[in-house]
């Protein structure tokens, strides 16, 4: 019997069952397989789950909340389930997260978390669906003309969902087919999952896909992780197990150049919140710092067309994100025209000016590729950029939005 139980960091956000709204609580990293559907008795309880709280002392805090005694097996009852679910910070936990990143650690590719799900795992349906985000109004077109010599040095692209990024997707990824292929793309995912001390996260695995093996450059990883003082790079290389914001950009690469004649590194870079809040600049951070540097030195040292990719979203906004409000038409405006003024400074190459806008209301708008964003700027410091599409995808059933843009720079 757990006496503290203590919620793991995991999505929590309404839903509508049976004309009911509850609350479902979903673990994107996978350790929990299967997401949990609560009445909202139950996630009153399971906000008190900190580790501190005992049994007796949720329990009272049902009954002042509620004016009820609930019964203690009840709540033993619901501590077993979603300990038996994986979801409390707990001793069963721990030995499932051991075995998976074992597991995971052991393997020489990372298998694709997400095929079936948003994108189809058939091939040929797969090459279908993707060529049809291309088509007109939303889309570029599928004839794409090259651009005989000139290559990008940048890219920006979602990590939303393809189906509902589809037009954004197709954008980007139609400007880097009318350039000059990459034969080096340095590939900056948001990490959505990475809570501990470790900034910035590499793995030595291929990407599969299935369009095929995105081959990872592991020497290149090597020789950055040998460079790096900031922490260990691998340190967190779980965190690629299941996360999509590198993903998409695979499966995309896949699809616009196939799966020769370049190489990727995979990096996936966590929150700079704690920036956010000091009102510290990222780039004086010794982690920060140190990363930058070390990568900027080997890429200074290609002699390949190197890509820098960044694969984010912007905004996240709405109940479902913790805002007290819900995002109506007005909200969507609001975000959409806070969301062009923040892209202004990547046109003009400007981290420091992207940092500050953001770093001016705390991050109001919970920018989601922060982080990769601003680390690929510095990386690209001066370079003009492009806005190719801008598209915001409104949630109704969550009461909020999520936007979304993908930006060429030259």
């Amino acid at each position: 019997m757990i006496e503290r139980p203590k919620i793991r960091a995991v999505e929590a956000f309404p839903v509508e069952q049976n004309g009911q709204t509850m609350v479902c609580l979903r673990d994107s990293t996978g350790l929990a397989p299967n997401p949990v559907v609560l009445a909202p008795g139950a996630y009153f309880l399971v906000t008190l789950f900190n580790g501190i709280n005992d049994l007796r002392d949720i329990q009272a805090a049902f009954m002042k909340r509620f004016g009820q005694l609930l019964p203690m097996e009840q709540l033993s009852g619901l501590v077993a389930a979603l300990d038996e679910a994986f979801f409390l910070d707990s001793p069963a936990f721990h030995e499932r997260e051991r075995g998976e990143r074992e597991a995971f650690l052991a393997l020489a590719e990372r298998p694709p978390a997400l095929a079936g799900l948003c994108y189809s795992q058939e091939p040929a349906a797969l090459r279908a669906e993707l060529a049809a985000f291309f088509d007109p109004p939303e889309g570029p077109g599928r004839s794409v003309p090259r651009k005989a010599g000139a290559s990008l040095s940048g890219l920006i692209a979602p990590h939303i969902d393809p189906r509902r990024g589809a037009a954004a997707y197709a954008h980007a990824y139609s400007e880097l087919m009318a350039h000059e292929p990459p034969e080096l793309v340095i590939i900056l995912g948001t990490s959505h999952y990475g809570a501990g001390p470790e900034l910035f996260s590499a793995t030595r695995k291929n990407y599969q896909t299935p369009l095929g093996t995105v081959e990872t450059d592991r020497e290149f990883v090597d020789r950055l992780a040998a460079r790096y003082r900031g922490g260990d790079l691998f340190g967190d290389e779980i965190l690629h197990r299941a996360e999509h914001s590198i993903e998409f950009q695979a499966l995309f690469l896949a699809y616009a150049l196939g799966v020769r004649g370049y190489q990727v590194v995979p990096i996936l870079v966590s929150s700079f919140h704690e920036m956010v809040a000091s009102g510290e600049t990222p780039a004086s951070d010794a982690r920060v710092r140190s990363f930058l540097d070390a990568i900027a030195e080997l890429i200074a040292a290609e002699t390949r067309n190197v890509l820098v990719l960044a694969g984010v979203d912007f905004a996240h906004v709405g109940r479902k994100f913790g805002d007290p409000f819900a995002v109506d038409e007005a909200a969507a405006e609001r975000v959409k025209r806070e969301d062009l003024e923040l892209i202004e400074n990547i046109k003009r190459g400007d981290p420091a000016g992207f940092f500050a806008d953001i770093a001016r209301d705390g991050d109001a708008r919970k920018i989601c590729g922060l982080a990769p964003m601003y680390t690929q700027l510095e990386l690209l410091r001066g370079r003009s950029g492009r806005l190719l599409k801008y598209g915001i995808a409104m949630e109704p059933q969550t009461e909020s939005c999520v936007s979304f843009a993908s930006l060429a720079i030259d």
